[in-house]
Formats: C-alpha cells, structure tokens, sequence
C-alpha cells in the first residue's frame, strides 16, 4: 500500500506505532517473567529488522522469516519457564516451525517468482526452481515432523507419541 500510494508516510509511520504498541502491551503482560522475556524480546530485534530487506540479499529470505517468526517458540518457554530455557525441547520447536515456514514461504513465493526475477529480488522458489522444489519441501516437512516428535519426547509426551 504504501509503494503504491494507498498509504501515505504518516499513515504507514501511524500503523508502525500501533503494531509496535501492540508487541509492546503483548511483552508486558508476560508476568511473571517479564524481564526475561523482555531481553529475549529485544534480541529477536535484529531479525526482525533484516528480514524486509533479505529479498535483495540472500536467495533465502525464506529462512530469515522462519527464523525470526518462530522467535515465539523461546519466548513461550521464556514466559512461562524464565530464563532457564532448556533447548532439548525449545530448540527442536523452533528448528521445527523454522522447516514448516521454510515449507509454506516457498510454496507462496512461487506465485511471485516472475515478478521477483524481473525486480531483481531473490526467493528460495527462484533458488530451488520448479524441479528441486518438490524434494527440497519433502526433506523440510520429514525434518519439520522429526523435531516435532522430539520436541515432544523431550517434554515428556513420549506415552501420548507412542500411541
């Protein structure tokens, strides 16, 4: 909206203020944890800023997004455990939503690829392109469904996965 014109600066300025708001009420109300989760919250802040811009650099933006929207995976642990995150079940999880946003990204960014090619902008679809997709997205879904199942072995789950 805001390249084409829909959106004027102040609007788009107004919308970022509310969002950012908004994380913000969201990040307050992270009791009884909040400092931890106030620190966890500011490190994902790097990710959140690179990503707009990773089309231009990488030919995997795709993984940035996953990288920075399954952020939540530590920041849920971090909420509810403090800081003593215990990456035997956090880091499955997140490596986990990191193959699953891999997986959908890619699938949407096929609709785009023409345009992308033209502007110059880089894509796991242009990258793995209409041949290596497919076996590139099974490899992601088998490790996206493997570190689910440790993730919840790990927890504890292993009677509720054997069943």
């Amino acid at each position: 909206p805001l390249a084409s014109g829909a959106l004027s600066y102040n609007q788009a300025w107004m919308f970022l203020a509310a969002q950012l708001s908004a994380g913000l009420a969201v990040l307050l109300s992270l009791e009884p944890h909040l400092q931890d989760c106030f620190v966890w919250g500011a490190a994902s802040l790097p990710l959140v800023g690179m990503y707009p811009l990773m089309k231009r650099y990488t030919n995997y933006p795709q993984l940035v997004l996953g990288l920075t929207f399954n952020w939540g995976a530590i920041m849920g642990w971090v909420a509810v455990h403090g800081n003593n995150v215990d990456w035997s079940v956090v880091g499955p999880l997140y490596a986990s939503g990191v193959c699953w946003t891999l997986i959908y990204d890619t699938l949407y960014a096929h609709q785009d690829k023409a345009d992308d090619a033209k502007l110059g902008l880089k894509s796991t679809a242009l990258t793995f392109g209409e041949e290596g997709t497919k076996p590139v997205l099974t490899a992601l879904t088998g490790a996206a469904w493997g570190c689910w199942m440790m993730a919840g072995y790990n927890v504890g789950f292993g009677d509720v996965l054997d069943a």
